[in-house]
C-alpha cells in the first residue's frame, strides 16, 4: 500500500441507501492504508401511459398531481437548505452589484453570462480549518470567460477565491509566473522582457477594455453555502434578461456537505492532543485534586494496539475521525424552474470513465430539463468535451491535433471519444474554450429565436 506521509488520507467511506456518507479519517498517524467503498446510483422507473382515452385523462391527473408534489417538495427542500444554513457576509453587498451590472447592460441590450468557476469547499468546522474540496483550479471557468468576452456578453464570474480569473490566469500558472516576464533595467525601471512584451501587451488591452467599459464583474465564494446562496441571488436577478441571459455552470460544486447544526464550532482536535491537554490540567491540579490513576482495561489496551499488518501500523479507532456528510440538495431543477426560467442553463458533467460520460449527461438532461449539458473527461479535458442536448445528436468538439501527429491527425479516433493513451504530451495550442464558446452562443442565438416565437 502507498503511503501518504503529509495529508490525512480517507481511511475507509461508505453511501447509504439514504444518501448521506461517512468518511472515517486517520488522525495522528504518518502511515495509512485506505479504502473507499463503491456506491451506486438506481434511475428511478417511470410508469407507462394507457392508450384508452379514459386512461390517458386519468394519467394525465395523475401525472399533473405529481407534479404538483415534486414542485412543492423541491420548493421544501429549497426553504430547509437556505433557512439551516446561514448566507455569506458578502452575499448583499454581491447581489446589490450585481443588480447594477445587469440593469446596465440589460439597458443598453446586451447579452448576459453567468460564469461559474472554481471548486466549493466543505467546512468542517464554523471557524475553519479542515475543509474538503473539489478537484478545479478554475481554468475553464475563467478561460470561457475570457471567449465570452470576446463574443460580446458581458460576464458575472462567480469564482471561488484564489482560483484562476479572467486574463491574470496568463500569468499565474507555475509555468508562467508573472514576475518571470519582468526584468529590471540598469537604471532600475521594470519592464517586460524582450520577447514577451507582445504577450503581455495583448492580454493587458483586453483586460483594460473589459474593465473600463465595465463588461466584467468578478464575485468571489469559498464554501458550497457561500456559492449556492449567491448563485440563488444572481440567477433570480437574472429573472428580467429574460431568455438573452446565460448561466454557464462550469464550477465544481460539492455533492456532500456538513449541515451547519452538525458543525463544530472550533478546530476539531486529535484524541493525543486532548490526552495532553488533561494531563497537563491534571498535573498542574493542586494534589488533593489530582485523578487517581486507573489501570488501562483490555479493551482500551486493544483500543491502543497495533499490529504489523502489511508494513504499516493500524489506525487505532480512538485516533479516527469520522465524518456523516449530507448530500447537497440539486438545486438546479429550482434554477430551470423558478430562479431563471426563460434564461439558457448550461452545465457541465464531469467523469473518469468514458463508458458512462454520455448517459450520465443524458441523465441530467432529462432530470432536470435545462438547454444543454457539456460532457468531458478527466483525463482529456484540455482536447475535447461532447455537448448533450435535447433534440440534437451528441456533438463532440475537439482541438486540433498538434503538428507532430502529420497529416494523418486523429486518425482512426475520428468520431470517438480520445483515449488516454492517444493524448500528445503537450497542451493543444488551440484552447478548447474557442470552440465551445462560439458553440455555445450559436445555441443561445436559437433559444433567443426560439422563446421570441412563442410570444
Amino acid at each position: 500500500m502507498a503511503r501518504s506521509p503529509t495529508r490525512d488520507s480517507i481511511f475507509a467511506s461508505s453511501y447509504s441507501s439514504s444518501g448521506s456518507l461517512s468518511l472515517s479519517f486517520p488522525l495522528g498517524s504518518s502511515s495509512r492504508r485506505g479504502s473507499i467503498d463503491s456506491f451506486a446510483h438506481s434511475p428511478t422507473s417511470s410508469t407507462s401511459r394507457s392508450q384508452s382515452t379514459a386512461s390517458s385523462t386519468h394519467s394525465d391527473d395523475d401525472d399533473a398531481a405529481a407534479t404538483a408534489a415534486m414542485s412543492s417538495s423541491i420548493e421544501a427542500q429549497e426553504d430547509a437548505y437556505f433557512s439551516s444554513n446561514p448566507p455569506p457576509r458578502h452575499l448583499e453587498e454581491h447581489a446589490a452589484r450585481a443588480k447594477a451590472f445587469i440593469d446596465l447592460h440589460a439597458a443598453a441590450g446586451r447579452r448576459v453570462v453567468l460564469v461559474t468557476s472554481g471548486g466549493t469547499t466543505v467546512p468542517l468546522e464554523k471557524q475553519t480549518v479542515r475543509f474538503i474540496d473539489n478537484f478545479s483550479a478554475g481554468t475553464r471557468g475563467a478561460t470561457s470567460a475570457e471567449k465570452f468576452l470576446e463574443a460580446g456578453y458581458a460576464v458575472i464570474f462567480l469564482h471561488r477565491e484564489f482560483s484562476l480569473l479572467p486574463y491574470s490566469r496568463h500569468f499565474t500558472h507555475s509555468k508562467d509566473c508573472f514576475l518571470d516576464f519582468l526584468r529590471e533595467d540598469e537604471d532600475g525601471r521594470v519592464g517586460v522582457r524582450p520577447g514577451d512584451d507582445g504577450k503581455v501587451r495583448g492580454v493587458l488591452r483586453k483586460y483594460r477594455k473589459a474593465k473600463e467599459k465595465d463588461m466584467l464583474l468578478m464575485l468571489p465564494f469559498v464554501t458550497i453555502g457561500d456559492y449556492l446562496h449567491v448563485l440563488r441571488a444572481v440567477s433570480r436577478l437574472m429573472g428580467p434578461l429574460g431568455p438573452s441571459g446565460l448561466l454557464y455552470l462550469a464550477a465544481a460544486v460539492s455533492d456532500f456537505f456538513v449541515p451547519a447544526d452538525r458543525m463544530s464550532e472550533h478546530k476539531i482536535q486529535s484524541t493525543d492532543a486532548v490526552k495532553s491537554f488533561k494531563s497537563t490540567s491534571d498535573q498542574n491540579a493542586p494534589a488533593q485534586q489530582k485523578p487517581q490513576q486507573k489501570q488501562p482495561s483490555e479493551s482500551e489496551e486493544e483500543e491502543e494496539a497495533f499490529d504489523n499488518f502489511d508494513a504499516s501500523p493500524r489506525v487505532p479507532r480512538s485516533k479516527r475521525l469520522v465524518i456523516d456528510l449530507d448530500p447537497v440538495p440539486k438545486f438546479l431543477k429550482n434554477l430551470v424552474d423558478g430562479w431563471a426560467p426563460q434564461g439558457m442553463i448550461i452545465s457541465y458533467k464531469l467523469e473518469t470513465d468514458p463508458s458512462i460520460l454520455v448517459h450520465k449527461a443524458r441523465y441530467s438532461l432529462d432530470r432536470y430539463q435545462h438547454h444543454l449539458v457539456i460532457g468531458n473527461l478527466l483525463s482529456t479535458r484540455k482536447w475535447e468535451v461532447v455537448f448533450v442536448s435535447p433534440g440534437r445528436e451528441d456533438r463532440w468538439i475537439r482541438a486540433p491535433p498538434p503538428a507532430s501527429f502529420g497529416p494523418k491527425g486523429w486518425g482512426d479516433a475520428e468520431g470517438r471519444p480520445l483515449r488516454a493513451d492517444e493524448l500528445p504530451r503537450e497542451d493543444p495550442d488551440t484552447e478548447i474554450e474557442e470552440l465551445i464558446i462560439p458553440a455555445v452562443a450559436e445555441l443561445h442565438d436559437a433559444h433567443i429565436k426560439g422563446a421570441s416565437k412563442k410570444v
